[in-house]
């Protein structure tokens, strides 16, 4: 058999607006066989958003598919963009308790959970917090949050190192007096008032995420400035603030899911999430299955990855 790819185009069947607290409301949606076996999709960043393409990653005679926008982001409200919203109350802990909410509104015992990117680390935390819900796991460019500020990615001498001409475009707003940490400069920006200062902050920084972002490069994206300004002010704050999370917590926490079957996916050269996560997170859930895509980056739609993703939804279908 050929390499798999995404299933035909299809719409909701179902959606709306659930309140979780704190004055935010997440957008939800259901699609595919309204008889079908449960999945929940969980979309990166943090501060991306659920997309159409999304909904192709499982079989609709199959699945029950259920996609949602976390809070602040996506079609989510208040939303992030807006940057006198107050995101205090973003957190992984209360992201958690939104997922758990959202299947109990839906009237789901048990369902698949599907992450990807930061959504597998928010996969992880959720399916650690309640195993009892969780069926089985895909998972695919696996992000740990070990390294508080990801040293890796947002540093001196790591990334950096591979694309320097997209570095030094990052790189070029912070004054030479800050950029010994490059995500408190950006922090600065992102939350100033000024549009002036946080609208351009915020496409820079999204720009140098989406040049990690594949192995090959792509068309320059053109996000909208309410996109680009979530987006960069959720994913600068979760990273300043260690995701949420304990130090090593996720792997601390692996004997919860040791029961739970997975999959695991991940590319070779993963600029974002590199492969060394993925293998710890294998050793540590022996339930698991590991494939390295040999030619692939950090998304989602690489033909190796997005076989292997296929691949995983189809083996767990009813």
């Amino acid at each position: 058999m050929g390499q798999r790819g995404l299933y035909p185009a299809i719409e909701p069947s179902d959606s709306g607006l659930l309140p979780v607290g704190d004055g935010d409301e997440i957008y939800w949606e259901v699609c595919g066989n309204p008889a079908g076996k449960p999945a929940v999709f969980l979309h990166g960043g943090p501060g991306g958003g659920a997309s159409a393409a999304h909904r192709r990653l499982f079989d609709p005679e199959a699945y029950r598919i259920v996609l949602f926008d976390q809070r602040n982001c996506g079609r989510s409200r208040p939303h992030a963009g807006n940057a006198e919203i107050d995101l205090a109350a973003n957190t992984t802990a209360n992201l958690v308790a939104d997922i758990e909410a959202l299947r109990e509104h839906l009237g789901i015992d048990r369902w698949l959970v599907f992450g990807g990117s930061w959504g597998s680390t928010l996969a992880l935390a959720y399916s650690q917090a309640h195993p009892d819900r969780v069926t089985e796991l895909v998972l695919r460019g696996v992000f740990l949050a070990l390294d508080v500020g990801d040293p890796w990615c947002y540093a001196e001498g790591g990334a950096s190192r591979l694309h320097p001409d997209a570095w030094e475009r990052f790189r070029a707003p912070i004054p030479e007096d800050e950029r010994g940490d490059y995500l408190a400069a950006y922090t600065r920006r992102l939350t100033d008032p000024d549009p002036a200062v946080h609208v351009p902050a915020a496409h820079d920084w999204n720009r140098w995420g989406s040049t990690l972002g594949a192995l090959l490069p792509r068309p320059e994206s053109k996000d909208t400035d309410r996109y680009a300004v979530a987006h960069a002010r959720l994913e600068n704050r979760y990273l300043r603030n260690g995701c949420f999370l304990d130090s090593g917590q996720l792997l601390r926490d692996a004997d919860q899911i040791r029961d739970i079957p997975g999959v695991i996916v991940n590319g070779r050269y993963d600029l974002l999430t590199p492969p060394d996560g993925a293998w710890a997170l294998h050793r540590a859930w022996p339930a698991s299955e590991l494939h390295i895509v040999p030619d692939a980056g950090h998304a989602f739609d690489e033909p190796g990855t997005l076989h292997r993703l296929i691949e995983a939804t189809d083996r767990y279908r009813p």
